[in-house]
């Protein structure tokens, strides 16, 4: 029986091909997974029963609807900002119902607002994503894209994404620092809380790279003494507040020795040291330079450098959001945050080690 052909190849063959690639579709564009905190969650927890939420005005205010959509920010944030310079659409939120199908191929935001390094930090939010789940949704989402592209094609997309990671700050607002006499302040002076947290980060970090991310943006945190919600409850005439600023200190650097040995360990730097503390240093310490009126007063809030409570729309708002570092007590504006995503894309080493993102970019386009 004669076999049916199409430029010389059987057409069962053909049939064959166009199957795999309906079933498979190809993979171009660079994936972009997002983990952490407030500063970088993008609206998963408005899918939590959880007081750790920015889905009311006028949260969103100075985004594209004009309406609040979980980003703890007027408008964009900072992962927004990072996939608009890598020319690619926006990360959706892991627990986002639109997440499926083509869209899984952008990446996820696993980011959840009030974790922290440890599972105890923010236990007054409640229901929030902790890093032991966020990195199991992470395994899950590889599930869901291997029945879609199959499980080889995920391993490379996993392997050539990029990976934003933000942790450490609620672990001294939302814990060590909470309240005075803290159950971690009475089990470890500071130098050996933050010893701890930093192994216990380590582990994070290393569970991460055993799931197959390859190119990771590790971020310290800013000088946590000198935002509006802590020079409202501990500055006396508009310093930063020591403590906290002395936790930044101790912490960062232990951070950034800890990246280096694990990028030792593994030979390749996985993990880019991304130098937080001295970005928000720059215009905190001299916003005017920057066009900001002011780096201790937040855009909305109430009492003291509108740093008490939360933002909401019985609060000070102010009318100009450019013209402010912060947007509420405890989180940057968006375009305080510009500033950080051009830091991180073209700041020398002091701001980002070994390398900016894009040189990263451009390094790992020729892989």
């Amino acid at each position: 029986m004669a076999v049916a052909t199409f430029y010389g190849l059987p057409f069962t063959l053909i049939l064959s091909i166009l199957v795999l690639a309906i079933t498979f579709p190809s993979v171009t564009a660079r994936a972009f997974f997002v983990f952490g905190d407030s500063l970088v969650d993008n609206g998963n927890n408005n899918y939590l029963a959880t007081s750790a939420r920015a889905d009311s005005p006028p949260y969103g205010i100075d985004y594209p609807t004009h309406r609040p959509t979980g980003r703890f920010s007027n408008g964009f944030n900072m992962p927004d900002l990072i996939s608009q310079r890598m020319g690619a659409e926006p990360t959706l939120p892991y627990l986002s119902p639109q997440l499926r199908g083509q869209r899984l191929l952008v990446g996820a935001n696993f980011a959840s607002a009030g974790i922290g390094i440890l599972n105890d930090t923010g236990a007054q939010f409640a229901n929030i994503i902790r890093m032991p789940l966020q990195l199991e949704y992470f395994r899950q989402y590889q599930q869901r894209v291997s029945g879609l592209i199959g499980a080889s094609q995920t391993k490379k997309l996993v392997k050539n994404a990029l990976v934003l990671m933000t942790l450490g700050g609620n672990d001294f607002v939302n814990n060590y620092y909470l309240v005075p006499f803290s159950a971690r302040s009475r089990q470890y002076a500071l130098p050996n809380y933050v010893r701890f947290i930093i192994s216990e980060y380590k582990k994070i970090l290393m569970k991460l790279y055993n799931l197959g991310a390859r190119r990771v943006l590790v971020t310290g945190t800013g000088p946590l003494g000198c935002v509006p919600a802590e020079l409202a409850q501990r500055s006396q005439n508009g310093e930063c507040a020591a403590e906290l600023q002395r936790a930044a200190q101790l912490f960062n650097p232990q951070l950034y020795q800890m990246l280096d040995d694990l990028n030792s360990k593994i030979g390749s730097h996985v993990f880019i040291k991304v130098n937080s503390k001295k970005m928000h240093s720059d215009f905190i310490s001299d916003p005017r330079a920057y066009g900001f009126v002011s780096s201790k007063i937040a855009c909305c809030g109430q009492g003291p450098y509108n740093g008490l409570g939360l933002c909401t729309q019985l609060s000070n708002l102010c009318a100009n959001r450019d013209l402010y570092v912060f947007w509420d007590p405890f989180h940057p504006s968006e375009r305080a945050n510009k500033i950080i995503v051009e830091q991180m894309m073209t700041g020398s080493t002091e701001y980002m080690h070994p390398m900016n993102l894009s040189t990263i970019l451009a390094l790992d386009s020729q892989n």
